[in-house]
């Protein structure tokens, strides 16, 4: 029992950690346009990461609880592993500032520690492989949506004065930041719930039949908003000003196709990259003004960081199931 709440307390600390690595997700646009301060910035998007669970379901959390390796293998040793995998890649990105995907770097990690304990045939295929078509579909989509929405409000606001514009998107960009909070909190709080509740479920704690309990669904909420309150400042530099200038119309479109983009993943259960998602977005509207407009080095090097992900928190994650195995 010590060990299973040890875990727990690694869970949340992983949740934590999720908030902090991906403040950045919620508040770089919104703080690179200058319409909040970085300081109520977060306090802004922590709020709304918190009372993300009142709004979604948790269909992601049951994808990640019983849909990428089969709950039967999960023990101890294989949660640690996973976590342990996600929190290095997350700190290590964290570190050189290079906004990478937590939840893959869970969802890597959980396949990685899978496959360690029972081979290739631990994994679910259909939902391992409706995540990894997620890394590509959702910057895709949010790319497009940002862009249309661009031209759209271009064209509806061709005749207006541009510091009317300006004064208007900066009070619409409150709302947008604020869908995209909600969607954060939605889909990647949900991940660790997930964690949590196979966690219990394997140790027998939630009976026969699996379920998320709410104490589990308001704690990683709290963990992920708490996380948020930190920031990730490195991070955000890069997201706000290193791919292309955004201003608050810019912001507002980036922010409302990312937002889209995730209330449709998460009502279909599918763990996607916040991370992702909005860095699709902010290309986007770049993209929108002109190609040159993105600076297209910064965008690859973040693309290679996402395909990496997945395959070095699974590594790291198998060492650590192993070293788990060892010690205790």
């Amino acid at each position: 029992m010590s060990f299973l709440l040890a875990l727990i307390v690694v869970a949340l600390l992983f949740d934590f950690l999720n908030g902090l690595h991906d403040a950045a997700n919620s508040i770089a646009t919104i703080v690179s346009t200058r319409v909040l301060r970085p300081q109520y910035a977060v306090f802004w998007a922590a709020f709304f990461n918190f009372i993300a669970f009142l709004f979604f379901g948790l269909h992601v959390a049951e994808t990640v609880g019983r849909g990428i390796v089969t709950p039967d293998i999960i023990d101890d040793h294989v949660i640690f592993g996973a976590l342990m995998g996600a929190i290095f890649w997350n700190v290590a990105t964290w570190y050189w500032g290079i906004p990478s995907s937590s939840s893959h770097a869970l969802i890597g990690g959980l396949l990685g520690a899978g496959v360690a304990k029972g081979g290739l045939g631990a994994v679910v295929a259909s939902g391992a492989l409706k995540t990894a078509f997620a890394i590509f579909l959702s910057p895709a989509i949010g790319f497009l949506l940002a862009l249309v929405l661009v031209l759209l409000v271009s064209w509806i606001f061709v005749r207006t004065v541009p510091s009317r514009v300006d004064a208007y998107f900066r009070i619409m960009q409150f709302g947008s930041a604020s869908l995209y909070s909600l969607g954060h909190g939605g889909n990647d709080a949900q991940k660790t719930m997930g964690i949590i509740a196979v966690l219990l479920f394997s140790h027998g704690q939630l009976g026969s039949e699996f379920y998320v309990p709410f104490w589990v669904v308001i704690t990683c909420q709290a963990a992920m908003g708490l996380g948020t309150l930190f920031g990730g400042w490195r991070i955000v530099h890069t997201m706000g000003s290193k791919i292309t200038r955004l201003t608050p119309m810019q912001g507002f479109c980036a922010e409302t196709g990312g937002a889209i983009t995730l209330f449709g993943a998460t009502a279909l259960g599918i763990p996607v990259s916040t991370t992702h998602t909005i860095t699709g977005s902010i290309v986007g509207v770049g993209a929108a003004r002109r190609v040159s407009a993105v600076r297209w080095n910064i965008a690859q090097s973040i693309v290679i960081a996402w395909i990496v992900t997945m395959p070095m928190a699974g590594l790291a994650a198998a060492g650590a199931y192993f070293l788990s195995r060892a010690i205790f």
